[in-house]
């Protein structure tokens, strides 16, 4: 029982984990260019702003992820499963490198459309538009351990 639980909080810190790093690298990425760009056009920060935080939602899906494995379905116990602990362990890692992915991803657009908007080009909806693309699978993937733990409770 107790190399179950260390199996699926391994998935756990692997879902917590990775979105949370993807999304420290997404926020910079976007963040370096906001610095960039404010030289150009320092009116526009609230813009920079708002495509910079974008990134860092993944890291919340990864930390929403732990909350339904703990708070609403209640398997992370001592007296949780094999099958339990693998589907914890497999949507952990599946969660995890989606977050990861996407965040990255995520702030390379927002940074682009950062350098634009600070070139004086009005693109802040349509780089929000683009930005919320990778967003999706890691919406996704946040689904998927849902019906993963719900499957497993």
């Amino acid at each position: 029982m107790d190399m179950n639980l260390l199996i699926a909080y391994t998935g756990i810190a692997i879902m917590v984990g990775l979105s949370g790093i993807g999304s420290a690298y997404g926020v910079s990425i976007a963040g370096n260019a906001a610095i960039g760009a404010l030289k150009k056009n320092n009116t526009a920060f609230g813009n920079f702003l708002v495509l910079t935080a974008l990134p860092g939602t993944q890291g919340l899906y990864g930390f929403a992820g732990y909350f339904l494995y703990q708070k609403i379905f209640g398997v992370l116990t001592p007296e949780i499963t094999s099958i339990q602990a693998a589907a914890i362990f497999g949507s952990g890692l599946a969660m995890g490198l989606a977050c990861l992915i996407t965040a990255i991803r995520q702030g390379e657009i927002c940074a682009n459309g950062i350098v634009a908007i600070g070139q004086g080009h009005p693109v802040f909806g349509n780089t929000l538009i683009l930005s919320v693309f990778p967003e999706l699978y890691a919406i996704v993937s946040l689904a998927a351990a849902f019906l993963m733990g719900s499957a497993v409770s």
